[in-house]
């Protein structure tokens, strides 16, 4: 069986983004179906898979990172509004043997994804 996993890295600090909230999302339609709410461990990645088993399946979804709030709380000023606040990553499952995972490189200013092992 599948899996979606993620980890998230703070390339402004040069550091794991320990205690970044993300969002899960299925996608249906035009509607964001709300799945799992997680955050991150001390090595910016989660203590287990954000899907497997029989809750992991094909479809689009959403991963929504907390990057303005995690700056904040790092004592970085942000100008407001924020250049990056929610970081959106929308992707589609096609395989449920796979694994996916989705990480992010994140600054104030920037941030870069691509599909991990």
């Amino acid at each position: 069986m599948g899996q979606l996993t993620t980890h998230v890295l703070d390339t402004h600090g040069g550091k794991p983004a320990a205690g970044l909230a993300i969002n899960l999302f299925a996608i249906a339609g035009e509607v964001r179906v709300p799945i799992k709410t997680a955050t991150t461990n001390a090595d910016g990645r989660l203590d287990g898979p954000l899907l497997a088993g029989a809750a992991f399946a094909t479809g689009v979804f959403e991963l929504d990172f907390h990057a303005g709030d995690y700056f904040r709380a790092q004592g970085i000023a942000l100008p407001t509004p924020a250049f990056l606040d929610r970081v959106t990553i929308r992707f589609g499952i096609s395989d449920v043997n796979a694994h996916y995972h989705v990480p992010l490189l994140v600054t104030p200013w920037s941030y870069s994804t691509y599909r991990g092992s």
